[in-house]
């Protein structure tokens, strides 16, 4: 007759209940250590793209701004804002006979370089609070004061990344 119930030998080695109940414990207190410092790194991974993107397409369009502006060689060179002191949401420059004109679209800043338009920030940002104002003296040699806010698309625990720029550009 067969038994249907053995109890094992003392010379067998295995893991009791007690055993896995433990080993499970340490293993699902490991697992929840190491997704809380890999849910850190991407945190810390997003806050530093959006700070990264935000400060170069910042400092693209300033640099820009700035080439354009003392390419217009005089001050005739500024069409838009028309006279001293006034006050535009899109920036007009005559070079060489091609009108350059900055303004903003659904967020983007573009230029139109003749025919021609391109955004000039990147997918991941966007321009708002754009506003140049013409500063200068009568018959004297004008500057372009501007102003524009860059905001990343990049969305973050702590919100979004923004930052406001601000320059004053003079024609040589």
């Amino acid at each position: 007759m067969k038994k249907k119930f053995e109890i094992p030998a003392q010379g067998r080695t295995g893991f009791t209940l007690i055993e896995l109940l433990i080993y499970m414990g340490i293993l699902s207190i490991l697992l929840a250590a190491l997704s809380q410092i890999f849910g850190s790194i991407i945190d810390a991974q997003l806050e530093s793209e959006a700070t990264s993107s935000v400060q170069q397409d910042g400092r693209f369009i300033f640099s820009r701004l700035a080439y354009d502006i003392n390419r217009a060689q005089d001050s005739a060179g500024i069409i838009q804002p028309a006279s001293l002191g006034a006050t535009s949401t899109a920036l007009q420059l005559n070079i060489d006979g091609v009108s350059y004109t900055y303004s903003l679209n659904g967020g983007n800043l573009e230029l139109a370089e003749g025919a021609v338009t391109n955004a000039l920030n990147s997918s991941e940002t966007t321009v708002s609070n754009l506003s140049f104002t013409r500063l200068g003296n009568s018959g004297g040699k004008n500057t372009v004061q501007i102003e524009y806010t860059v905001t990343s698309k990049i969305i973050q625990p702590k919100g979004l990344e923004t930052k406001d720029f601000q320059t004053t550009i003079g024609i040589r």
